[in-house]
């Protein structure tokens, strides 16, 4: 019996995450199909019940639905609940359970490019489910404090507040144009877009100026492969990284928790450049 797993998003036509997972199932001779499934927010609930038939290993989860998806789950792993987003669907015996990828596949990404600088302040761009689990990674990996700047104001200081109840370190929220932004980038040792601003056209969150030119700078968006704030920093002669390694390492992590195997690294980052070229 072939398998069915896949991604869900909404819109989710962009995705390069079928032809990663399916390089690892077909690498590995595991009889599974990964699929996209594009799923409206009204209709959430009827699709995460239909994971639960028996050929279904479970799913990935993207944008919109990491934090939508929590409470229609029978359980969540500790870092799911920490986090209170998921983007990793497990299913078992009926039972599906939550779980999250993205910060360990975040900081695992960091540590192609010297890690986390720790001790150091971080500014964090976005406050929906990815910024969740970067914040939560960074936080744990020992950065020295974090500002969030968010276009909705009461987003980013909510999850300012709900980070600070487990950090050690101050978390602030602020609406995107506080005037604090300019101070904080100027102090930060690392910059990381989790909006999908850059996705399309020449859109900025931030002045090119203001793109702190002796930090590192994230964009987890992978295509296209350098976005505005990236090609900023760039000229700034800032260290760059793309979303590329986070997805890969996210999609390994996902990979054996719904198969149990090693997943096969070098296959799934050639099948996500070939995806991209």
């Amino acid at each position: 019996m072939v398998q069915r797993v896949g991604v869900v998003g909404f819109p989710i036509g962009h995705s390069i995450s079928p032809a990663i997972h399916q390089a690892a199932f077909d690498a590995l001779g595991i009889p599974a199909r990964y699929e996209r499934w594009e799923v409206a927010p009204a209709d959430l609930p009827a699709w995460v019940a239909a994971l639960r038939a028996p050929q279904t290993l479970g799913a990935n989860v993207t944008v919109p639905h990491k934090e939508a998806v929590v409470p229609l789950l029978d359980a969540l792993s500790p870092t799911a609940r920490a986090i209170g987003a998921v983007n990793t669907i497990v299913h078992r015996d009926g039972q599906l359970y939550g779980d999250n990828t993205d910060a360990a596949g975040f900081l695992r990404a960091l540590d192609e490019v010297g890690g986390v600088p720790r001790g150091a302040p971080a500014v964090l761009l976005g406050a929906g489910g990815a910024a969740r689990a970067v914040a939560y990674a960074l936080l744990q990996a020992g950065i020295g404090a974090l500002a969030i700047f968010n276009r909705h104001a009461e987003r980013a200081r909510a999850l300012a507040v709900a980070l600070q109840a487990h950090a050690q370190v101050p978390v602030e929220g602020f609406p995107l144009d506080a005037p604090q932004r300019a101070e904080r980038l100027a102090r930060c040792a690392l910059l990381v877009n989790t909006t999908s601003v850059g996705l399309h056209g020449d859109e900025r969150l931030l002045p090119p100026a203001e793109v702190p030119a002796h930090a590192l700078v994230v964009d987890i968006i992978y295509n296209p492969p350098q976005t505005p704030l990236l090609a900023d920093a760039e000229r700034r002669g800032a260290r760059t990284l793309n979303g590329l390694p986070m997805l890969v390492y996210q999609a390994a992590l996902a990979f054996e928790c719904w198969t149990g195997h090693q997943p096969p690294l070098e296959r799934m980052f050639a099948a996500a450049r070939a995806a991209l070229a």
